[in-house]
């Protein structure tokens, strides 16, 4: 299963989208969601992980190597 979550800095949740399978990759469930430009739109940096690499917008990845 893969749930997106969107937490502020103190851990709270904001959103959660629903449940889509486990094998749909993490970029493309936010952009199937609506996400990254809502993200966008709104003006809004966050921080991801490396599943978000190449997302693009707002979204900022803080680690590309090991």
């Amino acid at each position: 299963m893969n749930v997106q979550v969107i937490a502020d800095p103190f851990g709270r949740l904001l959103w959660a989208s629903p449940a889509l399978p486990g094998a749909v990759h993490d970029i493309r469930a936010a952009r199937e969601q609506g996400i990254v430009g809502a993200l966008a739109e709104a003006g809004t940096k966050c921080w991801a992980d490396k599943g978000y690499r190449g997302a693009g917008g707002t979204v900022r990845i803080p680690c590309w190597g090991r």
